[in-house]
């Protein structure tokens, strides 16, 4: 059992910039004795396992098109505009994704060559953007020693894992499997990875993923280790980028979501995937922008003459991992760890909108509760011994969820700090409990394909033990 260690919100495994740190007790607790389903009645279970001068965000955000769209108090912001016209973008953009993706041209050895060439030059166009984005940041954070030593943890922490990290980047680069940079949208960042199971007899269930970093530092490569799991076991996983701070502020972040969940929903069957059996999950910041994306979505189906590009009855379920879902009650959690309140509140765009960006707060409004029964099963996976952004958090929006009607239960992992679920379990090799529990129901009802998850070779171990303790230690999150 990992030891809780002091944690940042920052969910990523490469030293980045400055790390800004991400940060109802009614549910039934049980000690796991057997599995439920996503249909079955929801619960809480514990698994036991052995000032500076502004920031001129305009120059970075490349402005759209379409303007910023006013939203309602209850949340329910209308990006129908972005939204509604995505499905002719994608079809105008089909031959333009094609000659883009670096993998679609792997059949020759010089076409392979000519894309890693690209993968390289599109490293170091971002590089330049993040690194003028970092100095954009650092006059924004000025001197403090909270994140300064955060960050110096954080490069010890990355020095640990740096075994396991380099195997999963030579598996994200040179993998026939993995289609990368995919183009979804119009905009910097818009672009997903695709990770494919061998075995393309039919068509597999698909897993649209957000990552995290802290509305920061996200990154769609962040996905590479639970990709390679997934798609070993027969599911396509769609890592979906999107434009961080200071590049953008959390109304971009969740339209950059929402148009990659629209893409994977209207384009699985060109993937090998299966259109009706599409799950979404995001993990620490990436959970709260897949669910903000989520329920503002009900919310626009739930009200009259909303135009959608995707729908909520085309998610089979949420999986939030380590996510914060109420930033009413976190704000000031997140100030004592490093990510401070002015900081954070630039990102959420200001102390107003922290309500309309909170979930839990979102679907308790009288106006909209009537978009809660449309949600899918919502499963909200947490470490109790996670201080980057405390357990409590699912815990609460489940005891909300279902109160109001909704389908949702939390699973609790003893002792499991805010990365051990993402990062050091899956690199220990072995059996991977929560890789098991999302394996169990996203192939639920189709007996071939567990039997052939099954069977998936054995994950070996990436890192050796001691140095995933050391990590541990030494981990800021």
């Amino acid at each position: 059992m990992t030891t809780s260690q002091s944690l940042l919100p920052i969910s990523t495994p490469l030293p980045p910039p400055p790390p800004a740190m991400l940060a109802g007790s009614g549910a039934t607790m049980l000690i796991r004795s057997e599995r439920d389903h996503m249909a079955a009645a929801a619960t809480t279970r514990i698994l036991i396992s052995p000032p500076s001068s502004s920031l001129d965000l305009e120059d970075d955000r490349r402005i759209e098109s379409v303007p910023f769209l006013s939203r309602t108090s209850s949340f329910a912001g209308s990006n129908d505009a972005a939204l509604g016209s995505s499905n002719a973008f994608f079809k105008k953009q089909r031959r333009r994704r094609v000659s883009s993706d670096s993998s679609l041209s792997s059949s020759s050895g010089g076409s392979r060559s000519s894309s890693f060439r690209q993968d390289v030059g599109r490293a170091a166009s971002e590089t330049y953007l993040v690194t003028r984005l970092a100095v954009k940041l650092l006059r924004y954070l000025g001197v403090g020693y909270r994140w300064i030593t955060r960050f110096l943890a954080l490069g010890c922490y990355a020095l640990l894992l740096m075994p396991g990290f380099v195997q999963v980047g030579y598996y994200y680069f040179f993998s026939r499997q993995v289609r990368r940079s995919i183009v979804y949208g119009e905009q910097p960042r818009n672009r997903l990875d695709l990770y494919l199971p061998k075995n393309n007899d039919g068509p597999k269930p698909i897993v649209a993923f957000v990552t995290g970093g802290a509305w920061i530092i996200g990154y769609k490569a962040w996905g590479s280790l639970l990709g390679q799991q997934l798609s070993e076991r027969g599911v396509i996983v769609a890592c979906i980028d999107y434009r961080n701070f200071p590049q953008a502020t959390i109304g971009d972040m969740v339209r950059d979501a929402s148009l990659g969940i629209s893409f994977m929903c209207n384009n699985a069957a060109e993937y090998g995937g299966d259109p009706n059996r599409i799950y979404l999950m995001g993990q620490s910041a990436g959970a709260h922008i897949a669910a903000c994306a989520l329920v503002e979505q009900a919310i626009k189906e739930a009200g009259e003459g909303q135009n959608v590009s995707w729908s909520v009855s085309q998610i089979k379920a949420y999986f939030g991992l380590s996510g914060g879902y109420n930033l009413l009650s976190l704000v000031d959690h997140f100030h004592s760890r490093g990510l401070y309140r002015s900081l954070f509140l630039s990102i959420m765009e200001g102390q107003e909108s922290l309500g309309k960006y909170s979930p839990e707060v979102v679907v308790q409004d009288p106006n909209v509760r009537n978009a809660v029964p449309l949600l899918p099963p919502i499963i909200l996976f947490h470490g109790t011994g996670d201080y980057s952004i405390p357990c409590d958090s699912s815990k609460k929006f489940v005891d909300v969820l279902n109160d109001l009607g909704g389908k949702a239960e939390s699973i609790m992992y003893e002792g499991k700090t805010h990365t051990d679920l993402f990062l050091q379990d899956p690199m220990r090799g072995g059996t991977d409990e929560m890789l098991e529990e999302l394996i169990s129901r996203i192939h639920y009802g189709n007996p071939e394909a567990f039997a052939e998850a099954a069977n998936a070779p054995r994950r070996k171990r990436l890192v050796p033990e001691f140095m995933l303790k050391l990590a541990g230690k030494v981990s800021p999150f």
